[in-house]
């Protein structure tokens, strides 16, 4: 296992993220939307960064299971629990693969505004086109785990990104 992004490097970004989301939403009824299970680590990091008030609520969806790569084929297995409509809506997710996921929810979720912030973006994997308004790092596509991202439910506490190889 090789360290991609430290974890100083990520509270860095993470802050930096903050700034903007907390600047291009003051004013606004903002919901943050967090895709369990890997964005959970992210999430909280992200509200405790932004200066805003925003409510949380979380989605849980899959399709990956227990592989390391995607079928294609989106399972929701938690739904929301809040009310979204007249609000924004930022989706916040650990990982753009693929892209099915995020482009699944973006057509599902029903708010007055639909973005996605993501901490890791994988470009050269993409094979549906997904707006990304907040975008962590863009990675090579290697598969990591770590700060919330897992293989198989292990290596979630890992506070840096790491490759697994």
């Amino acid at each position: 296992m090789r360290v991609l992004i430290s974890r100083r490097r990520l509270q860095k970004k993470v802050k930096k993220l903050a700034g903007q989301i907390s600047r291009d939403y003051r004013g606004k009824k903002l919901v943050l939307v967090g895709v369990l299970k890997g964005a959970f680590v992210f999430l909280s990091d992200l509200l405790r960064e932004i200066k805003i008030p925003a409510e949380v609520d979380f989605i849980q969806v899959s399709s990956y299971g227990k592989r390391r790569t995607s079928s294609g084929k989106i399972k929701i297995k938690k739904g929301l629990d809040l009310p979204v409509a007249g609000k924004h809506v930022l989706i916040v997710e650990d990982i753009i693969d693929y892209g099915y996921t995020l482009a699944y929810l973006l057509k599902t979720i029903k708010a007055k505004s639909v973005r996605v912030c993501v901490l890791l973006d994988k470009p050269s994997r993409r094979k549906v086109r997904v707006p990304i308004a907040y975008r962590g790092f863009s990675i090579p596509d290697k598969f990591v785990v770590g700060y919330g991202l897992d293989y198989a439910e292990g290596y979630r506490s890992l506070p840096d990104v790491a490759c697994i190889e």
